[in-house]
């Protein structure tokens, strides 16, 4: 699986640039493979990212802005349904990945299961 983040390399607005740096930054440091497909130089890239975001996730201007984040042809989400999920603990998940041995949230897992037997030896 490939998660895929739609960036543009040239874009004229410094928030547009933090949030792309912001998503990148974090893959990177969770070592999580991905492929920066630039929207700015490349128009098939433009052209499936529009066509790609479900209606109801789109502005009312109709144009998704980046970055946009898919799982191959899933459509994980854009910066702030990303953020909400690095503030759950919950990016794993939100990419559709499961959590590495040793996450929080995989850890968190393994303990419900374990209180749940534990629970069912009672």
């Amino acid at each position: 699986m490939v998660i895929k983040v739609f960036l543009a390399s040239s874009s004229g607005s410094t928030a547009i640039k933090k949030k792309q740096q912001d998503v990148v930054g974090f893959l990177e440091a969770l070592k999580i493979d991905y492929a920066p497909l630039d929207i700015a130089s490349n128009e098939d890239n433009r052209m499936w990212m529009r066509e790609n975001v479900p209606g109801e996730k789109k502005p009312t201007n109709g144009i998704p802005l980046p970055p946009q984040i898919f799982n191959e042809e899933m459509y994980c989400g854009d910066y702030d349904t990303f953020f909400e999920a690095k503030e759950d603990n919950t990016v794993y998940e939100f990419l559709g990945l499961t959590p590495p041995p040793g996450s929080k949230r995989k850890v968190a897992e393994e303990e419900e299961q374990e209180e749940g037997e534990e629970d069912r030896e009672d």
